[in-house]
């Protein structure tokens, strides 16, 4: 495993994941963000929960996503939403 995987909330199958959707480093998730990440993933695995996306954010945070604060949550479940 590489890099990614030492954030928190980041496992080998999101790892491969987000290698296939280009985000090769902690430094390109940040850059590009935890919501156009998740875009990208979503075109990997259509599957891909809220539960994703707040791991992202609590990657790009350095915090497990279970500690994000209400606020981002709540913020980053309205957009996931709008993907719908």
């Amino acid at each position: 495993m590489g890099d990614l995987s030492k954030l928190p909330n980041i496992g080998k199958k999101v790892e491969e994941q987000l290698d296939q959707a280009g985000v090769k480093t902690p430094a390109e998730l940040i850059e590009l963000g935890s919501r156009k990440t998740f875009e990208r993933l979503m075109i990997i695995d259509e599957t891909s929960c809220v539960n994703k996306l707040y791991a992202l954010e609590g990657a790009i945070q350095g915090i497990r996503w279970h500690h994000l604060p209400e606020e981002d949550k709540k913020s980053l479940k309205e957009y996931y939403l709008s993907l719908k």
